[in-house]
């Protein structure tokens, strides 16, 4: 088969200016936000509705047929898939008038991009990021779909400060067996057989990224990354991730039920992985659970069936996608309940017995009976 190499390495490629930003029709621009290997992300004003919008737009000089593929392929997958809550909102795809494919997507304020460098982000906001981001990814999945670019910097924040799942521009089909591989990869949070280059993406690969991006908002780096150390370098990461040899996280408040979760979730052989981002998802539901944390439903369209870690184990907490009913189109609720929901968080109350609901209506009724008897002795006398 034939295969085209396309590092995309977060930290270790070389930056640059954005190039100059095109006149869209209906759009004001405000300012860049960023520039990726392929293309540069700018601010603009939408005319109606006005809001803020993100506009992805495709870099000139770099053009070919593959790439547009690419790029199109990108706004299918995200239109297909930004009705889930945990996946970045696309409104609209066309070609700016020098030629230029872009993209119009929700404006997110922030990311994990380095704000998991710059402070220490709590467990619990982390563990509710993984359980919504593997969400994303399972629906992903049985779309058929795999996002192969898995790392903070894809972890957007939205204005209600809801994580979102971003930047399927490498995306490839789950089941693609023909045609050019692309071995698109940002080495720090990649799997030791697409550092290998063996397979250029599968879902155990996937559980690999995801399991190095939740340990890197954890531990303020990368899983291989040494810190305060020069041996970090491209080649330095790709030798260590090739021997996958866990190293726990330096944190007193990371329960170690946790620092087992990420253990598997990076296994050097894919087969002792988890075998779907949902079980890897209900993996941390399960920590969330013994830990006494308000647990993050699953956002999938429909249960999931999970095996269970024992008898007496912890529901699989499942919500159902509601495409217009999402968290972020509602009203966020009190900071104390707006990750859990009463009726699907946590265990079924037992039902109220019979004989209790039976003596009160028998004593309800003689308190009524007697009642109207005083009322009708006060009336006669």
């Amino acid at each position: 088969m034939p295969a085209r190499s396309a590092p995309a390495s977060e930290g270790l490629m070389p930056s640059r200016l954005p190039a100059a930003a095109p006149t869209l029709a209906g759009f004001s621009y405000v300012r860049p936000l960023g520039a990726g290997g392929f293309a540069d992300v700018f601010l603009y004003e939408q005319d109606m509705p006005r809001r803020a919008v993100a506009v992805k737009v495709l870099l000139e000089d770099i053009v070919d047929e593959s790439l547009l593929r690419m790029f199109a392929a990108e706004a299918d997958a995200m239109a297909h898939l930004s009705a889930h809550p945990s996946i970045l909102t696309i409104y609209q795809a066309s070609v700016s008038p020098d030629g230029r494919p872009y993209i119009v997507m929700e404006y997110c304020p922030a990311s994990f991009a380095s704000r998991y460098r710059r402070e220490t982000i709590p467990v619990d906001e982390v563990l509710r990021t993984g359980v919504k981001v593997a969400s994303a990814l399972e629906s992903a999945h049985r779309a058929g779909l795999l996002h192969r670019d898995i790392k903070p910097s894809n972890i957007l924040l939205t204005a209600y400060g809801m994580p979102v799942l971003s930047d399927f521009g490498i995306a490839a089909s789950v089941s693609a067996r023909e045609g050019i591989e692309v071995f698109a990869m940002s080495v720090p949070w990649s799997a030791p057989e697409i550092i290998d280059e063996r397979t250029s993406g599968s879902v155990p690969a996937e559980v690999w990224s995801l399991g190095a991006t939740v340990y890197s908002l954890l531990a303020g780096r990368s899983p291989f990354e040494l810190p305060s150390h020069s041996d970090n370098t491209r080649d330095h990461l790709k030798s260590r991730i090739r021997r996958a040899g866990y190293t726990p996280i330096d944190r007193s408040d990371v329960p170690p039920s946790l620092e087992d979760v990420l253990r598997r979730a990076l296994a050097k052989n894919p087969a002792d992985r988890f075998s779907s981002a949902a079980e890897f998802a209900h993996a941390l539901q399960l920590v969330q659970y013994d830990t006494g944390m308000p647990v993050t439903p699953l956002e999938l369209a429909g249960a999931v069936a999970l095996p269970e870690r024992e008898q007496d184990a912890a529901p699989v907490f499942v919500r159902p996608r509601v495409p217009h009913d999402s968290p972020r189109r509602r009203r966020p609720r009190d900071q104390r309940t707006a990750n859990r929901l009463p009726s699907d968080d946590l265990p079924e109350a037992p039902a109220p017995r019979r004989t209790g609901l039976i003596w009160s209506l028998v004593v309800g009724g003689a308190i009524i009976v007697a009642g109207v008897a005083a009322a009708v002795i006060v009336s006669v006398i």
